[in-house]
């Protein structure tokens, strides 16, 4: 029999997952809840190895993540909560989905659908980042892997794995890397967008791109926009009303 854990402090947000899981698993699933870190601790301790966990963020007596610290397990989870500041987190935290209140039904069996795909039965005895690295390794020899960059000395090989943003500019295109440093390639966004590995890079507007390995942090900007800070730079770059949406699909995925 499956096992699912229920980590939410809201009694009807309790019943309303439950009712979920039960529809879709159907009558082969044990539900456990918790409502509080301290209890989920407790419970986790003793027992880590649950098939699947769905974790609000915001607790009684704190945050959920104070658990999954804590606590070593190798559990998926699925975050299902009304903060759309914490995905960075969710996704350092075995988080393989990220729902926002009030959500659908629907979205929840998205989410179902891809811990089903993502953890066969199978499987489920693996570390859920060596899954998750198994399925980003996939290779895909068409993307480019590094640029050929023309430097005042000589030529530069910038590996596509250091690059944090990319700015257009013209026919021109800015690249910054960890670091911070500048580097100049003239070729236009619309060229490079088609030349980077989606899974690692996405346009986050007109005229910048953002790969996520470089994503230290991510908040919220407006009703519909997130600011991003990117490693080595002083500035956020922000996504535009029109990408938010499926630049969240694309960090799930």
């Amino acid at each position: 029999m499956m096992r699912i854990l229920i980590v939410e402090d809201e009694i009807p947000a309790k019943k309303k997952l439950a009712k979920y899981l039960v529809d879709y698993f159907g009558k082969s699933v044990a539900l456990e809840n918790v409502r509080t870190v301290k209890a989920g601790i407790a419970l986790l301790e003793k027992n880590p190895d649950y098939d699947l966990i769905l974790s609000d963020i915001k607790l009684l007596d704190g945050n959920a993540f104070d658990i999954f610290q804590s606590v070593n397990t190798k559990t998926p989870i699925i975050f299902c909560t009304a903060y759309d500041e914490h995905l960075l987190e969710a996704f350092q935290a075995n988080g393989i989905a990220y729902i926002l209140k009030p959500y659908q039904k629907s979205d929840l069996e998205a989410a179902l659908k891809k811990f089903d795909i993502l953890f066969e039965p199978k499987s489920l005895e693996k570390n859920i980042y060596d899954q998750l690295k198994e399925v980003l390794e996939t290779k895909d020899e068409h993307y480019k892997r590094r640029f050929a960059i023309k430097k005042n000395d000589g030529i530069k090989l910038l590996e596509t794995s250091e690059i944090g943003l990319i700015q257009a500019n013209g026919d021109f295109c800015k690249l910054f890397d960890s670091k911070g440093q500048l580097h100049s390639i003239s070729k236009s966004i619309g060229v490079l967008i088609k030349e980077l590995n989606p899974k690692y890079f996405f346009k986050i507007n007109r005229s910048q791109i953002v790969g996520v390995e470089h994503i230290e942090k991510i908040e919220p900007y407006s009703s519909n926009r997130l600011a991003l800070r990117i490693k080595g730079l002083k500035e956020h770059v922000v996504t535009s009303a029109s990408t938010t949406k499926e630049f969240r699909i694309w960090l799930e995925s």
